[in-house]
């Protein structure tokens, strides 16, 4: 069998988004469990909205999942350019080469006399198809025409009759009539390929051997096919992917939330989870296993396993690998992480020293099994840092204003202050006194507290929050809340 080479061909108008970003898994999933090749071609033909910052959003994105590319933008190839804008010449001698072979052809129409065909067909109750009307046209007719000032598209020569068969490693074969492919446009007026040709002449000159797509390109399939064969290219192996629905089981989009791969990096969630996450959108092993590491999805995936059926993207279930994958961090990655977060936020300092940095891993070590997302360590540690930090205040009224709270805060500050050492050894017992002279349960004297010393009512353990703040801090933050409470009446 020949290297394996599969490719990632976005088009720079946009964010890469989620179908996208699993495209991008599949092929580069296959390339290296084949030990083959993995390129990636921008097809930024369309050049009213191809940009150079989405093409460095779609870069971004796929470095953040951690898919190297071994040939493409930034890389040496044997194949390039590898951006479609760059590749004008070439299509333009394919172009060239299916007129010769009287496999394509100039047209003259005009936007406007389609239309009016193509309205006109409807009205008779045909099926809407381009008539061929300048299939045969002489060199007067066309001098003509462009003395009228019209610039011709370039159309393909369709096979009138006869069935044209994709064999798909998902689908099997799947059949289309040629009778539903007109000629359809491979070269626009205004100079630029479209897609369905240049994406044949790249497939073919870039040596790709499978073509692993979503199923919307399903349909065009027999279009490039019939170009790979009038051009004598071999015809590569495709592979449909199926679609991803959102949980109202339509096509994924942006009201179903986050769609963009960057946003979720943003939001806090590991590449690890992602690449997990979307290598079972369609895809499975074994249905008892659910957690793969990079390394076992290269040695485990294959075509063959991937469903015809429809998948759907549930974010409850990425929320909760993702959490599986941050508690299984050690200490030290899961600071290399952290830090980033805490000094974009502003309270961690750009070099730590050694007892700033044992105090951070503390910290992380109580929160590691609290979060969700990375993003989730600003809030889970800001207060630790910095005495700055805000009061909830849905949490302040429904904790700090019930009647007896402030009493609370004052007996706690009074014992703590006389605690001879600030450990859970020596403090317990000061608590299990409150409880008794309150009459509350556990949850009515430590919230209060919880809330006095973060400024909400969700913290790591409170002992454990009281001994890494330490005496004088917590005494601090007890009295600037009593103040707090006068003030509110």
């Amino acid at each position: 069998m020949s290297t394996v080479r599969v490719r990632f061909a976005p088009s720079p108008t946009g964010y890469l988004h989620v179908g996208g970003a699993r495209t991008a898994l599949f092929n580069w999933l296959f390339a290296r469990h084949h030990k083959g090749v993995f390129v990636l071609r921008i097809e930024d033909t369309d050049l009213a909205r191809s940009t150079e910052q989405a093409t460095q959003v779609i870069l971004d994105a796929l470095e953040y999942l951690g898919l190297d590319w071994d040939e493409g933008p930034n890389k040496d190839g044997d194949y390039g350019p590898y951006y479609q804008s760059q590749r004008l010449d070439i299509y333009k001698e394919y172009a060239n080469k299916l007129m010769d072979l009287g496999r394509a052809y100039e047209c003259y129409c005009t936007p406007e006399e389609l239309d009016e065909r193509r309205k006109e067909q409807i009205k008779a109750g045909f099926p809407t198809r381009y008539d061929q009307k300048c299939s045969e046209l002489t060199d007067e007719e066309k001098a003509a025409f462009r003395a009228e000032g019209r610039v011709p598209t370039v159309r393909f020569k369709a096979e009138g009759d006869g069935e044209t068969i994709v064999p798909d490693l998902i689908r099997g074969n799947v059949r289309f009539e040629n009778t539903q492919v007109d000629d359809f446009v491979i070269f626009k007026s205004d100079g630029m390929p479209t897609y369905n040709f240049a994406v044949v002449v790249d497939d073919a000159l870039m040596k790709i051997t499978h073509v692993i797509r979503g199923e919307d390109h399903l349909s065009n399939t027999p279009k490039q096919i019939q170009i790979y064969q009038a051009l004598g290219f071999d015809v590569p192996i495709f592979a449909h992917i199926p679609m991803i629905l959102g949980s109202d089981k339509s096509l994924l989009s942006k009201r179903h939330g986050a769609t963009s791969v960057m946003q979720f990096s943003e939001e806090g969630y590991m590449a690890t989870a992602m690449v997990n996450y979307l290598s079972l959108l369609g895809w499975g092993y074994d249905d008892s296993q659910t957690i793969f590491s990079v390394p076992e999805l290269i040695e485990k995936f294959s075509l063959e396993r991937v469903s015809k059926n429809p998948a759907v993207f549930d974010l409850q279930k990425l929320e909760w690998m993702n959490g599986i994958y941050i508690r299984d961090l050690s200490l030290e990655e899961f600071y290399d992480i952290a830090v980033p977060f805490w000094q974009k936020a502003g309270f961690y300092p750009e070099e730590p020293n050694t007892e700033e940095k044992e105090y951070a891993l503390r910290i992380l070590a109580e929160i590691q099994n609290r979060i969700k997302f990375l993003v989730d360590v600003i809030d889970f540690a800001k207060y630790f840092f910095t005495d700055d930090y805000e009061y909830n205040e849905q949490v302040v009224e429904s904790i700090l204003d019930k009647p007896g709270i402030e009493d609370i805060l004052e007996y706690i500050y009074d014992a703590l202050e006389s605690v001879p050492e600030f450990t859970e050894e020596h403090i317990k017992p000061l608590f299990k006194e409150g409880l008794e002279k309150f009459d509350v349960k556990m949850g009515g004297l430590i919230q209060p507290i919880r809330v006095a010393l973060t400024g909400s009512n969700i913290s790591p353990g409170i002992y454990d929050v009281l001994e890494l703040l330490g005496k004088e801090r917590v005494l601090d933050r007890i009295k600037r809340t009593l103040i707090l409470m006068k003030e509110r009446g």
